[in-house]
Parts: C-alpha cells; sequence; structure tokens
C-alpha cells in the first residue's frame, strides 16, 4: 500500500497548475509517480490526495491505472493529506503490512528504491527511509549569516521518499501529531519509535523548480526508446 499525497500547488514550477498535473513527456508528473508504484511489483493498491478542487482532473489522469488506485480530496497541509489517505487505506487495503508515503514529486525514483524499502518494513523495521550522503560542505550560521562553524558531512543525510512504514507505527506517528510536518518519519522519530536507512537514488529527486523539471525530462527521456517518441 502506497499513500501519495499530491495537494500541491507547484507555483515555483510556474505551470498555472497543481503540481501533480505538470506534463512531463506528455503525461502528468503524478501517472509517473503512482506507475512507478505499481509497476515496481511490490505495491498493490495507491491512495492519492489531490488538490481540493482538482479530485476529478486527477482521477481522469490516473485513469490508465485501474482500479488499484484511489482519490481522495486533501488538505491544506501535507499533514492532512497524508492522514486522509492513511484513513482511506484502511478501508482499501486493511490487510496491508507495510505502508509507503511517497512525493508525487519525485516521479522517477527507480523500482529498486522502492523494493528495498519494503523489504526493510517486512524484515523487521518499524520505519525505513532511502537515503544518499550530503555531498556538499555544510556551514551552520548564525542570525547575521555569519559563519559559526563547519559541519562533519560524514554522518549527514538527505532524506528521499518512499519512506515505509508498519501501519501501527504511521498511524501512532499521526495519531501523536500536532503540528505540520514535512516528513513523516521524523513524526516516527517523536514518538521514539527508530527509524532506519536503506541506500537512495539520484533518480528520486524531488522535482520543485523548472530546472528540476528539466532534469528528470532529460534523464527519462534517455532512458525511453525512441520509438516511444515518435
Amino acid at each position: 500500500m502506497a499513500l501519495v499525497p499530491a495537494a500541491g500547488r507547484g507555483e515555483r514550477l510556474g505551470f498555472g497548475m497543481p503540481k501533480a498535473l505538470v506534463p512531463v513527456l506528455g503525461e502528468p508528473l503524478l501517472l509517473h509517480a503512482v506507475r512507478g508504484l505499481l509497476d515496481s511489483g511490490w505495491v498493490n493498491h495507491v491512495v492519492v490526495a489531490a488538490p481540493s478542487g482538482a479530485v476529478e482532473d486527477v482521477d481522469a489522469a490516473l485513469g490508465s491505472t485501474g482500479a488499484s488506485v484511489h482519490v481522495v480530496p486533501g488538505g491544506a497541509q501535507r499533514t492532512d493529506s497524508v492522514r486522509r489517505a492513511l484513513t482511506e487505506s484502511g478501508r482499501v487495503a486493511p490487510e496491508a503490512d507495510v505502508v509507503l508515503v511517497h512525493d508525487a514529486a519525485r516521479a522517477f525514483t527507480p523500482a529498486s528504491v522502492i523494493r528495498a524499502v519494503v523489504r526493510a518494513v517486512r524484515s523487521g523495521a518499524d520505519a525505513v527511509v532511502p537515503v544518499l550522503p550530503v555531498a556538499d560542505t555544510v556551514k551552520q550560521v548564525d542570525p547575521e549569516g555569519r559563519v559559526t562553524t563547519t559541519v562533519d558531512r560524514s554522518r549527514l543525510r538527505t532524506v528521499q521518499t518512499p519512506q515505509g512504514f508498519t501501519p501501527e507505527t504511521l498511524r501512532a506517528a499521526y495519531a501523536a501529531a500536532g503540528d505540520a510536518a514535512t516528513d513523516d518519519a521524523g513524526l516516527v522519530e517523536r514518538i521514539g519509535r527508530q527509524v532506519d536507512t536503506v541506500p537512495g537514488h539520484s533518480h528520486a529527486l524531488k522535482i520543485t523548480t523548472a530546472f528540476d523539471l528539466a532534469i528528470a525530462e532529460s534523464v527519462l527521456a534517455a532512458s525511453v526508446p525512441e520509438s516511444e517518441h515518435s
């Protein structure tokens, strides 16, 4: 089971439409993300939290994915959208042993990452996130912008999605959540549960700006046979 919060407005992309519906090589970003989850072979159901005013548009955009995809209205904050999708997941797939939360903006996450997250949860982890080492030098600064120290990056990681959880863990984290959060694993940390990691992938970049979109299209275009563009 996978939850996809996709209610963001996508203002930084500059398309004048919800980010989920922004086209990439002729298909909505969200469709690429949902198809990637299903094609991994380890996800049987997907619940998408759509912008409240675009539920029908999102439902239509995902029509080719079949009955395994369910669309619900999202909330004002990401946390609200995940909570609504989580509630719906209990109805459509109460038997699920793993719940993934995946950003639609990470539409080209390789299947190997998805499988690694699911496998780690099924092996006994309460929560699992894919991560990459931090490549840049990181500075800590004071309120005036002056550098106070150089942070040791050897223990730092950037976090990607999908993040994976046992259903009980994610529901407990959201039951205790008192405010908005950009990271579901962070809510799990707040209730004292351990979060494990698996290796992420550079193709799982988060598409936020037009530059990100151009990179994603270039990467995807390079992997699609020439006949599919004709």
